[in-house]
């Protein structure tokens, strides 16, 4: 099957969808997309000052943590600015996976692995061989840590280990703020899920979106949840308009700050906090106009941790039980092959796991 970059190319002008490509509706296309002109309330997302969850200064941290509280408990999504990442790193990052969708067939298909762990997988679509119909999609998915790994080509992509990096710092200190918002100890959540450990698991996952004839009839990615705990994400584009969450039973899409990164909570802090923290459902929707990229990094805990409600959220602090654990436990391996083998769909994966 080609790449969706190389289906638009070979065409010349590409004026109709293939109909391998027509996106089926399932039930969240039912729900409206708001309109920012007439519901402006409705679009307000809430926004992060990283800068003073790191400063310091106890009475900005509390604040920003009673703020991360809101967005976890309201939204399960937030916008994080003035989060130190030099601007370069981030565009450097941004032209080597560009330089890579750019490269020819043959050299992209050396990364065509099977296997969901190969440290380095490109592809098309989430999972042909179950899909009814094809995403509009190409992808590249690299394992960053433990260990970094990254395609030969282009060379440059050995410079971004130092992104990948920071972004690993910047959720582990989030963690740490939404530790403290559940009255948890800071590092709670870090050591209950191994994040300051050497096998903690980062993954970024490279989206291109090319753009599409009939963008009404095709789907960049379906209404989904991210394993994992955080998603941190960022755009080649601030003025494309790609990325739409599930929000009071309305899509609302997300319209960039400058220089600013997405983060979303996964299903394994939902399950972690027996659902008081809900992983949030999105999509990716496409364009006729132009090329989107977004490169997502998912944390998560080493592939061998069992992730299930904290007990400590399960009692009122002296052991009277308040409430059972709404999710069974499920090792983070085991969790991903079952998402990884299966088309996506809303929660699906995470509906399993319901007790």
């Amino acid at each position: 099957m080609l790449f969706v970059k190389e289906l638009v190319e070979s065409a010349g002008r590409l004026t109709r969808v293939p109909s391998k490509y027509v996106f089926e509706t399932t039930k969240s296309d039912d729900y409206v997309v708001v309109d920012p002109v007439s519901e402006p309330e409705a679009i307000k997302i809430p926004i992060i000052d990283y800068s003073l969850l790191t400063s310091g200064n106890p009475d900005q941290r509390s604040q920003v943590i009673n703020e991360l509280r809101n967005a976890c408990l309201e939204w399960g999504f937030f916008m994080m600015i003035n989060h130190g990442v030099e601007e370069t790193l981030r565009d450097e990052m941004m032209r080597a996976t560009e330089s890579f969708f750019d490269l020819s067939m043959e050299e992209k298909l050396k990364y065509s692995g099977k296997d969901l762990f190969d440290p380095i997988r490109c592809g098309t679509s989430f999972n042909p061989n179950v899909e009814k119909s094809f995403l509009w999609r190409d992808y590249l998915k690299l394992l960053v840590h433990p260990h970094f790994n990254a395609p030969h080509k282009p060379s440059h992509f050995r410079f971004c280990k130092n992104t990948a990096k920071k972004t690993r710092e910047m959720a582990s200190e989030l963690l740490k703020g939404i530790s403290e918002s559940l009255g948890l100890d800071e590092n709670y959540i870090n050591e209950k899920m191994g994040v300051e450990s050497e096998k903690w698991n980062q993954v970024w996952v490279a989206n291109m979106y090319p753009p599409c004839p009939q963008p009404e009839l095709s789907m960049g990615l379906p209404p989904h949840s991210d394993h994992g705990l955080l998603t941190i994400l960022m755009q080649n584009d601030p003025s494309i308009v790609g990325l739409q969450i599930l929000h009071n039973a309305k899509w609302v899409p997300i319209h960039t700050l400058p220089n600013c990164f997405f983060v979303n909570t996964g299903d394994h802090l939902e399950i972690l906090t027996n659902g008081k923290y809900k992983s949030m459902v999105h999509r990716a929707v496409v364009n006729n106009k132009a090329t989107r990229i977004s490169i997502g990094s998912a944390h998560g805990p080493p592939l061998d941790t069992i992730v299930s409600p904290a007990p400590e959220l399960l009692t009122n602090g002296v052991g009277t039980q308040l409430s059972l654990p709404a999710y069974r436990g499920i090792k983070y391996r085991d969790f991903m092959e079952l998402q990884q083998s299966n088309s996506l769909n809303g929660k699906s994966c995470l509906d399993r796991l319901r007790l």
